[in-house]
């Protein structure tokens, strides 16, 4: 520890901390935009500068550390006009469009200029004039970024893609995509933006239209982690952030049935259960792969194309649902098929892409899922129509595609998948439940390597199996598996850091990482749940039962599976579903 003085006052910080970190952690405020820490400490914004008591010019808070006896002053008048100045000079060179800009109210640009009261630019407004870049599903806007590289940092460190970076020199540099064909559509660029120089696709409209057309059955399926941050871009005044609140506003935007995708997430368990009894069985060689995660799998293609046989074939539960929808409920309603129209409501940015892969219509009327929203288009939607949440009346989910139980609630959540699928593997293999929580282990990631391994007895044998989340983490997961430096049967890989809480299509928060938290919603609505195991739904199994037979039959094949061989990297999807080669 040493003993440092920030505007008169005296504190004690660590000695490895940082001028930015000791001023924070004693709630003194120092203004950053570029800022993330452990990940992006590279002062590029300048607005962050102190004056330290010695030093002739001024130093970034956020890049230099404390030492014995340094005084700080953050608010003097030197301090004052260089980051004024500093600041008018990023927006000289930003799209001050601001009312119609998808962070309107939530830009930390915005929020900055407010709180240092900047309300005219002194420079002239230049624009690079570079067009919207409207890749699928990301969409870049040149002239809102800032080039504070956050995403950049994001993108190599912890996802391990260089999808971004800074090219060009001088008054030219700018960020743009350096290598498109990694992109693996995660989204974690999006969340640590700090301006709305990217964000996903909108379909909110097009969502819209479908709920409009008298003709169409429109359907609503809610992924596990939506629960869990719903409301976050929501002003609520006192109304319980509930799952039945959830459903009733969701309802209240038009929709016919609003469904939960955990009930097609305890499918996935029955099919991708039966999948690895089967291999194990057959004494095929490990490990397998969940697939439940679109950016997670189009990693593996990309970057491990030799493993790429060992992912489950099983599809996603997002995918598995449409096609559950499409024809089990199309005759449970008895209607045409054609006239229903899917809509998922996902923590995720990859989703969109992964409902227009080729294969994704095994309903034989078109994609299986007809559009992919993100929670923060839920929370824009539900804006736009002034839906007041804190006056409605809590709401089930229609049935039986809304009947779910604690195990299809943590495939949101890193370690849930596997974890749910062992509970069943283990039901299928013995004839009887373990406890639901015998395989705790796998709950939280090992922090040595980047995952956490476990091994667990099945019927007289050992099962050894992985959790990991982030791409850095499963690109070492990778590595150590084709080094046969470590061997598994089971691995469960999410491209986003905490699993699909922590997904590219969450709410997005300055300053803080609330995946945790949502994790644990997640969990406590498992350990609560009546019925905690998956081939304990009765809506699945009256699906099997009446419709596909059981697992991994010839219709289940057709309808649940999908060869991940069958389309071609690099390549990107458009807004059509068509195969476009990367330039």
């Amino acid at each position: 520890m040493v003993t440092i003085t920030i505007d008169g006052v005296r504190i004690q910080a660590d000695e490895s901390s940082t001028i930015l970190e000791a001023a924070r952690s004693h709630h003194i405020d120092i203004p950053t935009l570029c800022y993330l820490p452990e990940i992006n400490e590279i002062g590029a914004c300048r607005v962050c500068l102190v004056e330290v008591e010695g030093v002739d010019h001024l130093v970034a808070a956020c890049n230099n550390k404390v030492v014995e006896g340094m005084v700080v002053s953050t608010d003097t008048p030197r301090v004052r006009r260089a980051r004024v100045a500093n600041l008018e000079l990023i927006l000289s060179r930003h799209d001050r469009r601001c009312p119609t800009c998808f962070r309107n109210g939530t830009c930390q640009l915005q929020a900055l200029t407010d709180k240092m009261s900047l309300h005219d630019i002194p420079f002239p407004t230049h624009l690079s004039g570079e067009p919207v870049d409207a890749r699928f599903p990301l969409v870049r806007e040149p002239d809102k970024c800032i080039s504070c590289l956050r995403c950049v940092s994001v993108c190599q460190k912890v996802q391990g893609l260089s999808v971004w970076d800074l090219v060009d020199s001088g008054s030219r540099a700018h960020v743009d995509a350096a290598h498109e064909d990694m992109c693996t559509y995660c989204g974690q660029c999006i969340t640590h933006c700090p301006t709305g120089a990217l964000h996903e696709r909108d379909d909110t409209q097009e969502v819209f239209d479908a709920i409009y057309d008298p003709e169409k059955i429109v359907i609503a399926q809610v992924a596990p982690a939506v629960r869990t941050s719903w409301a976050e871009g929501l002003d609520l005044k006192g109304a319980a952030l509930t799952v039945g609140r959830m459903v009733a506003a969701i309802r209240r935007l038009g929709f016919d049935y609003v469904f939960d995708t955990d009930f097609a997430a305890d499918m996935t368990i029955m099919e991708e259960g039966s999948e690895l009894l089967h291999r194990i069985g057959a004494g095929e060689p490990g490990p397998l792969f969940t697939s439940c995660c679109p950016g997670w799998v189009r990693f593996l293609k990309e970057r491990h194309p030799a493993l790429l046989g060992h992912v489950s074939s099983t599809k996603s539960p997002q995918q598995i649902f449409g096609a559950i929808a499409k024809t089990y409920y199309a005759k449970l309603l008895d209607v045409d098929p054609s006239r229903i129209y899917v809509v998922s409501y996902m923590p995720c940015v990859a989703k969109k892409m992964e409902a227009a892969y080729p294969g994704m219509d095994a309903g034989g009327t078109g994609r299986d899922v007809d559009a992919v929203l993100t929670v923060r288009e839920l929370a824009r939607q539900l804006r736009s129509r002034f839906v007041n949440v804190d006056l409605l009346d809590e709401e089930e989910f229609d049935q039986p595609l809304g009947i779910a139980t604690g195990a299809g609630h943590i495939f949101g959540v890193t370690g849930g998948v596997l974890e749910a699928a062992l509970r069943s593997a283990y039901f299928l293999t013995t004839g009887e439940n373990p406890d639901a929580d015998a395989f705790c282990e796998v709950r939280h990631e090992g922090a040595d390597r980047g995952w956490r391994e476990a091994t667990f007895n099945l019927a007289e044998r050992e099962l050894r199996v992985a959790v990991t989340s982030g791409l850095a983490n499963a690109d070492a997961l990778c590595h150590a598996l084709e080094r046969g430096e470590v061997a598994y049967d089971f691995v469960e890989v999410m491209a986003c850091p905490g699993g699909c809480v922590g997904g590219g299509g969450q709410p997005i928060h300055e300053g803080f990482e609330p995946a945790a938290d949502r994790g644990e919603i997640l969990r406590g609505i498992d350990e609560t749940a009546t019925v905690r195991f998956s081939h304990e739904n009765p809506a699945v199994t009256a699906c099997y039962d009446g419709f596909l037979g059981a697992p991994n039959s010839e219709l289940a094949e057709r309808l649940l599976h999908s060869d991940h061989t069958a389309w071609s990297m690099p390549f990107r999807v458009d807004a059509s579903g068509a195969e476009v080669p990367f330039a």
